[in-house]
């Protein structure tokens, strides 16, 4: 069973039956602790510190920064070139969206996204289960733009990151904006999250992490 936890900012650690997969590792200049998490595979979206610090890795893992389609360790994955702002990547330049295909379910990691999709990337994206998206602004996607974006892909589970856990070095959004557009009232934390694809159900199910650093 696929296991999906959150390691704070833009940075999950996601396991398959196969492999361990992180995705943007942060550096100790965002304030929050080095989770120190060895992988098998380490993805990043956005060349900055807060997203690239493969060093911080421990292991050997295969890294993919870019678009593409890859195979390693029995995963695949799709990268999707987009930008890190909303103006073609003149301010932030370019990011890359990921898709891992994950034992039965298509998990999404959008990055540091700072824009809404056009169809050619919709396409290249196809089915998503479950969309790790970011909420917090700070040239990413706002929460009404986290709104409208989630919209564009309709996966069946949104999984929001890159917001101020009140630690973080950026002046970010709380996760209440994003709660408060999507209507959502008493939000529990999980730990984690172990999603099942013949489990999930039609309408989009939010679910909130608890960050590990």
């Amino acid at each position: 069973m696929a296991e999906i936890v959150w390691l704070g900012h833009a940075s999950f650690r996601l396991k398959s039956k196969d492999a361990l997969i992180i995705t943007d590792p942060f550096d100790k200049s965002l304030g929050l602790g080095n989770p120190g998490q060895k992988a098998d595979i380490v993805t990043v979206s956005h060349d900055d510190p807060h997203h690239n610090a493969v060093a911080a890795v421990k292991g050997d893992p295969k890294v993919i920064n870019g678009p593409g389609e890859y195979e390693t360790r029995g995963v695949f994955v799709t990268g999707v070139w987009t930008f890190a702002d909303d103006k073609g990547g003149k301010e932030r330049g370019r990011n890359t969206i990921f898709l891992f295909h994950l034992d039965d379910l298509m998990v999404c990691h959008l990055g540091a996204l700072g824009h809404t999709l056009n169809s050619q990337q919709l396409a290249a994206l196809g089915h998503v289960d479950v969309l790790l998206v970011p909420v917090g602004g700070h040239a990413s996607l706002t929460a009404s733009k986290a709104s409208e974006v989630i919209s564009q892909i309709e996966p069946k589970v949104v999984i929001p990151m890159h917001f101020s856990t009140g630690r973080e070095s950026l002046e970010l959004d709380s996760l209440d904006k994003f709660t408060k557009e999507m209507g959502l009232k008493d939000v529990v934390p999980l730990d984690k999250f172990s999603p099942k694809a013949s489990e999930l159900g039609e309408t989009t199910q939010i679910v909130i992490l608890e960050a590990r650093s």
